[in-house]
Formats: C-alpha cells, structure tokens, sequence
C-alpha cells in the first residue's frame, strides 16, 4: 500500500442529534457547561443546529447540537443519536483523492464549506459494490484542519516523542 498523503489530526468535532435541541442544550450546555457560539440552519440539509464548544484553542471541539427543521424529511439528523463524527485532517483534497482510490465511498456533495466554515466531506455511513469501503453504520465528517491547529498537533506529537 503506497504511503498515505494525509493525517487525522484528532477529533474535530461530534454532531448529536434529536427532536427536540432544547433537551439537548440542557444536558450539554445547562448539565456539562458548554458555551453555545453559533447556530448554523439548512433546508437542504432538513438541520437547525446549536454549534457549541468544549476545550480551547487548536484543541477547542466542536458539539453540534441538531434537530431537524421537518422531522418527516431526509436527511433525518434525529434519527441516529450519535449523528456523526468529525475528523480534523491536514490535507482533506489528498485524503479524499487518496482514500477514493482505495475504494472509499463518499456522501454526496463533495467537500464544500461547513457549518463552522472549515472545508468538509462526509464518508457514506455504507459501502456499496462499486466503493465497498464505508463508515460501518458511522457517518464520519472529515474537516480541514486550519494552519494553527496542523501546527499545534505537529508541536504536541514532536513534545510526547
């Protein structure tokens, strides 16, 4: 296998969600303190979400907080509690060019802004016949990760080295 052309830097981010985010905030923001810092709304993606963070600086991770906006609609960001996860990745064009050719199935839509403004791609929670390679029932969100966080991981990895 020919070396790969990208790092998971460590976790980005994870999105919970459920029907209603006002139980969700009082556990996660009223219960555990998180700080709510934005609050990102999609048709397309049938998503009203809560955008809060735990930790500080390049180690700051990101806890969406989601409902859906038509409980009757896909995608249905309710329906799996553990929505899905975000990998920070320091180069997300590689690593999509990289695991595509290895057979890794993506979600539709290709890498576009997110939420949080990072560049993302979402691996499909399910391989198929033509890319059998999928999350295993996880949808995983890969994040570009900005310069300062690549840094401070390279600074952490070298440190504990």
């Amino acid at each position: 296998m020919s070396q790969r052309p990208f790092k998971v830097l460590g976790i980005q981010q994870i999105a919970i969600g459920g029907p209603s985010k006002e139980r969700l905030r009082t556990l996660w923001v009223d219960m555990f303190g998180l700080e709510i810092t934005g609050n990102f709304v999609s048709e397309r993606e049938n998503v009203d979400e809560d955008i809060c963070a735990m930790g500080t600086g390049p180690f700051k991770v990101e806890v969406d907080l989601m409902q859906p906006l038509d409980p009757d609609r896909k995608p249905a960001v309710h329906s799996t509690p553990l929505n899905h996860v975000g990998l920070w990745i320091d180069d997300l064009p590689g690593a999509v060019q990289w695991l595509s050719s290895r057979g890794v199935r993506f979600a539709p839509g290709g890498i576009r802004k997110g939420a949080a403004g990072f560049d993302i791609c979402f691996v499909h929670p399910k391989g198929n016949d033509e890319l059998p390679i999928g999350g295993e029932g996880v949808l995983i969100e890969l994040v570009q990760a900005p310069p300062e966080v690549v840094s401070a991981f390279s600074r952490l990895a070298q440190a504990v080295s």
